[in-house]
């Protein structure tokens, strides 16, 4: 076992308004197991030297341990501990990612189709959510995935014509081909705008198909799909707002609580 003064990672938790000591201490080891601080198949501490480590009793160790294993990020040994798990779960909506990253599976091709590039005045559910009046231009971006060749998402993404430094990016997003772009417009915003980057929230709601949406993903009209909400902030100023309709084909989308 790596020797405990060899982890960064194991310092004081400490106590914030709303957070349980024992989401503080899963914050704190998932961290270092996603940061690579523990190795795959690495041997935990036992729940007596995590405590003194990280200051916390070993009711919040266990609880702490409990949930790690719960979202598959530790497995545990009768009889010999707690190990880092040789294959972490994939970070899901809980995360400001783009969506080709949260839908890719393993073996299978992951493709872009651009359905459509327009400029549209924003309307009541997106100008709030932007901070704009409603009917202000916005540029609407509408993309399908599909996962070996069957539709398993449709995008469509909102920025504000006004904003220039993003509108300048959509411009250019703009003259890509339609057929595998280089990526979704919020790809393009986290290698553009980096650490300004967040933060953002995503509704989760349960609809149907409906007329516009259903030939985009092969379905009926009246078939029940998935609605993700995005909206993201950059700088602390409403930036993004993106809406994802996933079918029950696209599989499981992780969404971790704690």
């Amino acid at each position: 076992m790596q020797e405990i003064t060899q982890w960064p990672w194991a310092t004081q938790v400490e106590s914030r308004p709303g957070v349980p000591l024992r989401v503080a201490a899963y914050s704190r080891i998932a961290e270092a197991i996603r940061a690579g601080q523990l190795s795959p198949g690495a041997l935990l501490p036992t729940e007596s030297q995590l405590g003194t480590l990280l200051h916390v009793s070993r009711t919040v160790v266990r609880e702490a341990l409990m949930l790690l294993e719960e979202d598959g990020l530790v497995r545990a040994r009768r009889g010999v501990g707690r190990f880092v798990s040789h294959e972490l779960p994939r970070i899901g909506i809980e995360k400001i990612q783009p969506y080709e990253r949260l839908l890719a599976a393993p073996n299978q091709r992951l493709e872009l189709r651009r359905t459509g590039v327009s400029e549209q005045p924003a309307s009541e559910f997106i100008a709030p959510r932007l901070g704009l009046e409603i009917d202000a231009p916005t540029h609407l971006f509408e993309t399908v995935f599909l996962r070996d060749g069957e539709p398993v998402a449709l995008l469509q993404e909102h920025v504000a014509v006004s904003d220039e430094q993003i509108g300048q990016l959509a411009r250019e997003l703009s003259d890509e081909p339609a057929t595998d772009p280089t990526g979704t417009l919020l790809t393009r915003l986290q290698e553009r705008l980096g650490s300004d980057f967040g933060p953002g929230e995503c509704e989760i709601s349960v609809s149907q198909a409906r007329e516009t949406r259903a030939p985009l993903l092969e379905l009926e009209v009246e078939d029940p799909i998935l609605v993700l909400t995005q909206s993201v902030a950059f700088a602390s100023v409403p930036r993004y707002v993106a809406k994802c309709v996933v079918p029950a084909r696209a599989g499981h989308l992780l969404l971790k609580q704690t």
